[in-house]
């Protein structure tokens, strides 16, 4: 039985979909786009969603923001060739998609810090595309043409902001690593010492969200060699407070909630896909999913699922 404690308490909505049939993948952003919207209720600060999917080989990508897009984003593609980079720039709205040779990324990113010092970095890696703005999913699923996105997989936030400001920068996903994001339903209690302890260690940090530090302390956790699922059975004994989280790997799909796992959640699997939503309305509209096999995830367990592993 989905249990139902605390439902009524709105607090951020997350959504996320792994497909296991390649045949959805045309799919995925119109599918998550449905789902995310169908959470708007519980946050209409700010919306956002990463995409995980067109990876071309020995290439990768470079997701930017600016608040003035017809200025930083104009010119880009040929400053950045002049610079020695050769690279596409797909603009969508206030976000730009850059990619270049993918052992020319750290390079470009301190190209780009130079010579456009306005713009921030969302996400960068292989597959990883992630937008996010203030506003309702609707608004921003249709500013950056979400529907229109494939991909292998993908997850979505919608924010209620309860201890940091509405902003751009403190919309999830956050990305604090390459092919790396997060999205969080809760609050952390020890995330400013986290903060500290990682800044000490050179990690920097975009704004003051504790979702900002558990992403971050997932990505210092696998750089030091921990897979997904090792670092988030780290997460159940490093951070204390309330927590739903919805990550992401280049092919890696994770769910952990805190061991009272008071934020609501559901799972659906078919042959087809795995899904998560706050709430199973998230979940109605999936193909296939009247024969699903439906289930709240556990207290303080790891799920876990990946792609490579599955090949």
């Amino acid at each position: 039985m989905i249990s139902t404690r605390n439902w009524g308490y709105a607090m951020c909505g997350i959504v996320g979909l792994f497909l296991k049939d390649k045949s959805l993948e045309p799919q995925l952003g119109s599918l998550l786009a449905d789902m995310l919207i169908t959470m708007t209720d519980r946050g209409p600060d700010s919306a956002g969603i990463a995409i995980y999917g067109g990876a071309a080989a020995g290439k990768a990508k470079v997701t930017i923001q600016s608040s003035s897009p017809d200025t930083d984003f104009a010119g880009l593609s040929a400053e950045l060739a002049t610079a020695g980079i050769k690279a596409s720039v797909v603009v969508k709205s206030s976000h730009a998609v850059v990619e270049a040779a993918a052992d020319k990324i750290a390079v470009l990113r301190d190209i780009l810090a130079k010579i456009r010092p306005n713009i921030r970095v969302m996400g960068a890696g292989e597959s990883i595309e992630i937008f996010k703005e203030v506003g309702l999913p609707k608004d921003v699923v249709a500013r950056f043409g979400v529907r229109a996105m494939s991909g292998t997989h993908g997850i979505g936030h919608t924010r209620m902001a309860t201890e940091s400001a509405v902003t751009t920068l403190g919309a999830h996903p956050f990305s604090t690593g390459a092919d790396q994001c997060l999205v969080h339903n809760g609050s952390l209690s020890n995330h400013n010492n986290l903060r500290r302890d990682m800044v000490r260690e050179g990690i920097s940090f975009e704004t003051e969200n504790d979702s900002e530090v558990a992403a971050a302390y997932l990505t210092a956790e696998m750089a030091k060699g921990k897979n997904l699922g090792e670092a988030l059975k780290g997460a159940l004994d490093d951070l204390d407070g309330f927590f739903t989280f919805v990550v992401g790997t280049r092919t890696g799909f994770g769910v952990l909630r805190d061991p009272i796992a008071c934020k609501p959640a559901v799972m659906a699997e078919t042959d087809q896909y795995i899904a998560f939503g706050t709430e199973y309305r998230a979940l109605v509209n999936l193909p296939g999913i009247e024969t699903a096999r439906i289930w709240e995830p556990k207290p303080a367990t790891v799920y876990f699922w990946d792609h490579a592993k599955a090949a």
